[in-house]
């Protein structure tokens, strides 16, 4: 499989945490962020299998929605392992939705800590976070991964039907009538990768999945509680983009 790699702009955590306070601040009523030591993450809720999400942090972007859109393409089947040695970090910490991995060596060290309450804009919490990177930002694309719980509140998400669709979904209105669209309740456990702008290798630029331990989870769209919403994040900039198996034919629709 073609594998092409490119270095993000990788600002300090120091930066990062000015712009980012910036931009939250037009969304939410009370916003936090700050440079902290990452916690143990091994712990609940997020129970990972490494205690941090820092070391070598990069972004893996793997096929992409035209192998799933108008029909899914089932001979498109890849190993972890072999993503982990393509991206240079034989048995790496993988964690993100499916379309969009973030990997890491899970060290323990300095992350950003995001905390914001009561959203007060239209943005989610992951679009804001891009959109204000984009807008600093401009043509200097960052990338960022990390892990989130929406501590309070309930959540827009959707998961997939079992079997793939049989009929071509050509648009986003078909594939929101083949989804599954759900309300969930907090307390959910977030995975976003985000990309503040493309840098031409036909990105998704955000994607989060969500999962629980009261049996809730799928792709996060937003919170539909904005009065009472918390969240509370923890992310890193990612160093590199490894761009695999990008398709050659491609469309618009089925992202969001």
């Amino acid at each position: 499989m073609a594998c092409a790699e490119y270095s993000f702009h990788v600002p300090s955590l120091e930066e990062l945490v000015g712009v980012l306070q910036k931009g939250l601040t037009d969304n939410f009523a009370e916003v936090q962020v700050s440079v902290v030591d990452c916690p143990d993450l091994t712990k609940e809720p997020f129970t990972f299998p490494t205690k941090g999400i820092c070391g070598k942090t990069r972004i893996a972007e793997v096929g992409g929605v035209p192998y799933l859109l108008p029909l899914a393409n089932k001979k498109k089947v890849y190993d972890l392992n072999k993503i982990a040695k393509d991206i240079q970090l034989p048995g790496a910490f993988i964690l993100g939705a499916g379309a969009g991995p973030f990997q890491t060596l899970g060290f323990n060290s300095e992350v950003i800590e995001v905390k914001v309450k009561r959203r007060t804009g239209k943005l989610n919490f992951v679009t804001c976070m891009r959109q204000t990177l984009e807008k600093h930002y401009g043509d200097k694309p960052v990338g960022m991964g990390g892990a989130f719980i929406i501590q309070k509140g309930k959540v827009k998400t959707h998961i997939m039907p079992a079997e793939f669709s049989s009929c071509p979904l050509n648009s986003d209105e078909d594939v929101n009538k083949w989804l599954r669209f759900y309300e969930m309740k907090a307390p959910l456990v977030c995975l976003p990768v985000f990309v503040s702008r493309d840098p031409g290798f036909d990105l998704r630029l955000e994607h989060t999945h969500c999962f629980s331990h009261h049996g809730e989870g799928g792709h996060y769209h937003y919170d539909t509680t904005p009065d009472t919403v918390e969240y509370l994040g923890y992310f890193l900039p990612a160093e590199f983009l490894y761009r695999i198996d990008q398709p050659k034919e491609t469309h618009s629709f089925g992202r969001d």
